[in-house]
């Protein structure tokens, strides 16, 4: 099965095709098209947006993610717009930077990865996933060799792997286990496997 990958973001490819293996092949987004403007409001109206963009382009089933970090004493900001949390273009230091700001003094850290997967075929049909991690963030980052805000988030899960490490701590396989976003493509792996 061939899928388009509407993100660019070799980050993001990279654990996606981590999870989904040889179910699927995995073709990179078409150079030629630009970025979506992702201002439907919700993760599941930006995924839906980037996937039928990817799949009107090249006339190939496409899939799409879109992942937010909804923070407990931010009143579940920044949510939808986690990647643009200190700016419009703003880097990921930035982005760390300014919630760890937000945040001192804090007492709770409480916090949420959500990540929503969605494939869409030329016949217009749809398959919707999420994935949930529940964590919270830490008081500094914690060096590592993760991207976004791995350096910052602890997830608190049943799970052997969730011991008190931030993701960017973690190895690519043991955060592909546990995070949200892992966890979406594996519930996408499932559903494509049974459609």
């Amino acid at each position: 099965m061939q899928l388009v990958c509407a993100t660019a973001n070799a980050h993001k490819v990279d654990e996606i095709a981590a999870v989904l293996g040889d179910l699927v092949e995995l073709l990179p987004r078409p150079a030629e098209v630009p970025d979506v403007v992702e201002d439907a409001g919700t993760l599941e109206g930006n995924a839906r947006l980037k996937a039928r963009a990817i799949c009107a382009a090249t006339g190939l089933p496409a899939v799409a993610d879109d992942t937010g970090l909804f923070v407990a004493a931010l009143d579940g900001e920044p949510g939808v717009e986690t990647a643009y949390f200190a700016g419009p273009t703003a880097t990921y230091a930035e982005n760390r930077d300014k919630m760890l700001d937000v945040l001192t003094g804090v007492t709770d850290r409480r916090a949420e990865f959500v990540t929503v997967a969605l494939v869409v075929w030329p016949d217009g049909q749809e398959l919707l996933v999420r994935g949930v991690c529940a964590g919270h963030i830490a008081e500094a980052e914690r060096d590592g060799r993760g991207w976004g805000y791995d350096p910052l988030f602890v997830p608190d899960d049943e799970h052997p792997f969730a011991d008190g490490r931030t993701f960017s701590q973690m190895t690519d396989d043991e955060k592909n286990a546990i995070s949200h976003r892992g966890r979406a493509f594996a519930a996408l792996a499932e559903a494509l496997r049974t459609r």
